[in-house]
């Protein structure tokens, strides 16, 4: 059994993005895509103190290669690699206004080991948003995406604080980005996203505001892991995904967050998951007690499977 904490289904990055989920046949448009060359050396090939100067330097590849990958996050294409992997359940998260609950759902109705999230339309107005997250949750919603980066709204912003107070009432965990990313390309980028939200100073002031609210902080931070590490771990109400780290950074996180706060997730389609499988493997060094939890235990009783 395995549970894929950290999945996309659908374009999350422009208006309409659940046309994409049921479309056919839909294959990667690219020639090299430098992030399948980093997975087979399972994000271990660049020093460690060198990853953030890296990808400044690699910024346009990089996000070519992720583009290309969102292209194809079609539930045909999901279902082939939850197949391929594996892989028992897969937590689809949501970016709206440009990728929703409702497009989930519509998903899960097709697909059953599709569990959605719901997000904060920030479009809307606290009142409305409020009453979007309540009737998703009873739809079915079995927690909340919060993406500063692509939604352009900091995770310590007044707005964040108002939706997180609502869905605390729930008791259903909230996963937000962690790390600096880039999703558009120039002249995109700068009226599409703000890299720098993914700071995590702005995650911290949200987990110590909401202590009784159960946090994941997505991709453990990317190659701010050290800062996740150094202002997050402390916070027992925060656990991490392993997404995107190398075998020995997950060691590190189990260390500083403890074996029953780290989960396994791949970032499908943004990352493959029998990589991001067999990093958790390694990382474990053939305890399979320690499998378990980070690959399926610790995300089944956080959603109270």
């Amino acid at each position: 059994m395995i549970i894929d904490i950290h999945t996309h289904l659908g374009d999350i990055l422009h208006p309409n993005g659940g046309l994409l989920i049921n479309k056919k046949n839909v294959r990667k448009k690219i020639f090299y895509d430098v992030i399948s060359h980093s997975e087979l050396m399972l994000h271990s090939g660049i020093p460690g103190r060198m990853e953030e100067w890296f990808y400044q330097k690699l910024y346009s590849l990089v996000t070519r290669a992720s583009r290309a990958r969102n292209a194809t996050a079609t539930l045909e294409n999901m279902r082939r690699s939850m197949d391929e992997a594996g892989i028992s359940m897969s937590v689809c998260l949501p970016i709206p206004p440009y990728l929703t609950f409702d497009d989930l759902q519509k998903a899960r109705e097709q697909e059953p080991r599709v569990i959605p999230f719901t997000g904060v339309d920030y479009t809307k107005d606290d009142g409305m948003i409020a009453s979007d997250l309540n009737n998703d949750v009873k739809q079915g919603a079995k927690g909340l995406k919060l993406h500063p980066i692509i939604q352009r709204v900091s995770l310590n912003d007044r707005r964040t604080f108002s939706a997180v107070e609502v869905f605390s009432a729930h008791q259903l965990p909230v996963l937000f980005h962690c790390g600096v990313s880039s999703y558009y390309l120039e002249p995109e980028k700068q009226s599409r996203e703000d890299a720098a939200l993914g700071e995590i100073f702005y995650a911290r002031d949200l987990v110590a505001a909401f202590p009784d609210v159960t946090f994941i902080a997505g991709h453990a931070g990317l190659f701010k892991y050290r800062d996740v590490i150094e202002l997050l771990s402390r916070f027992k109400n925060v656990m991490v995904d392993t997404s995107v780290q190398s075998p020995g950074h997950v060691r590190e996180l189990i260390t500083a967050f403890g074996p029953e706060r780290v989960m396994y997730a791949s970032d499908w389609p943004y990352g493959n998951r029998i990589p991001a499988i067999k990093i958790v493997k390694k990382a474990c060094k053939g305890d399979n007690g320690l499998e378990k939890r980070i690959l399926f235990e610790n995300a089944a009783a956080m959603l109270k499977l």
